[in-house]
């Protein structure tokens, strides 16, 4: 793909060391450990407030990961397009449709290495159903999806498990909310 902060090799351990040491000060303690395969689709979530970004970022930085995540494409506007791009943004025009998922269905079978990060919620408003693209996207590329999580409450962020879909869509989806339900995002949506 193209250049962003998490391939750069100086710039990524040393923001390795700097997520930790952010982390640890404002107390948040971090599970899980990254899965060993190169290609995944990990969700985000709960996704309630613009400081998922940052606590994300950090995460990702902290566990050395070369994320790539979608964002509408109001966020990739100047000043900040050319940052946001290079901590691993997709710009994605929700205004439309555009193909996106087989648009990155298309991106996990050209590349030998990919982790696409995807808040399955779409927006930080309360939503009473999730967004399928995620799914469809692992579905379709053959790939896992990883449980990716901030508990605000708890003050914990990491990685659940794997999740390989089954084709039953709506039998996975209860299953991987499952996996959500005791987990709380900054605001109680």
């Amino acid at each position: 793909m193209r250049m962003t902060i998490f391939n750069m090799p100086v710039i990524r351990t040393l923001a390795h060391w700097l997520a930790l040491f952010i982390l640890k000060i404002l107390g948040w303690k971090i599970t899980g450990k990254r899965p060993e395969i190169k290609k995944y689709v990990m969700i985000a979530a709960p996704h309630t407030s613009n400081w998922d970004f940052f606590y994300g970022l950090l995460m990702n930085l902290y566990f050395k990961n070369e994320v790539y995540w979608m964002g509408k494409k109001q966020i990739f506007r100047m000043p900040f397009g050319a940052i946001m791009k290079w901590f691993g943004g997709l710009p994605v025009d929700r205004s439309r449709t555009n193909n996106l998922v087989q648009s990155v269905i298309d991106e996990f079978n050209k590349t030998e290495s990919l982790i696409v990060v995807v808040p399955p919620e779409g927006s930080r408003s309360k939503v009473h159903e999730w967004k399928t693209g995620f799914y469809f996207i692992a579905s379709g590329a053959g790939v896992p999806i990883l449980l990716g999580f901030l508990d605000y409450h708890k003050k914990e962020g990491g990685y659940g498990p794997l999740f390989y879909t089954t084709g039953d869509r709506d039998n996975d989806m209860i299953k991987i909310k499952e996996f959500y339900k005791e987990i709380k995002g900054k605001f109680d949506n």
